[in-house]
């Protein structure tokens, strides 16, 4: 009996001197990871408003931020604008104009935007065709949530002999485009 109290406090001993500063230590790499995702994620977004629109090596300035935190991450971005269509007693007859307008709400994403930064050619990175562009109004957003498990994830999960999701840092950003790009 007495063998195993001196057992039980060894571990609890050792759980406390090694395993939870350790998990703390990861815990705060985990914050302080977010906290750099979080503000490259804010700058970008910010730049992209007050541009009027994304350039190549924006993009990839962005995602080298991200990069630089040793988590790897999903970025998704979504681009909505709005159009505004008159409406006609006769569509074919423009004399017909009713005075009304339909707004139509479009939304671009990922598939759409990509293409537009990194086409299949040989143009330079600088070149004005590799620049994706908005109008003042629109919307802009981006969702950045990482893929991997975290090291405080891991560590989280051993301790506690569960599975938590891998998605531990995950940041919503976006707002209106305030200036168009030149």
């Amino acid at each position: 009996m007495n063998t195993l109290l001196k057992l039980f406090a060894v571990l609890i001993a050792l759980l406390l001197l090694y395993l939870y500063p350790l998990s703390a230590a990861f815990d705060q790499q985990d914050d302080i990871s977010e906290l750099v995702a979080m503000r490259a994620t804010t700058s970008f977004v910010d730049a992209v408003r007050d541009k009027g629109g994304i350039t190549p090596a924006m993009y990839n300035d962005f995602m080298a931020a991200l990069a630089a935190t040793g988590n790897s991450f999903a970025v998704e971005m979504e681009h909505g604008g709005k159009t505004y269509v008159p409406v006609y007693e006769d569509p074919t007859r423009s004399e017909t104009f009713r005075g009304t307008y339909e707004i139509h709400y479009d939304s671009f994403y990922n598939a759409q935007i990509l293409p537009v930064l990194f086409p299949n050619n040989t143009l330079a990175k600088d070149d004005p065709s590799r620049r994706y562009r908005m109008r003042v109004g629109d919307s802009f957003s981006v969702m950045v949530r990482n893929t991997n498990r975290t090291a405080g994830t891991l560590i989280f999960d051993m301790l506690n002999n569960t599975i938590s999701p891998n998605e531990k840092i995950v940041i919503p950003y976006g707002g209106t485009v305030r200036h168009a790009m030149d």
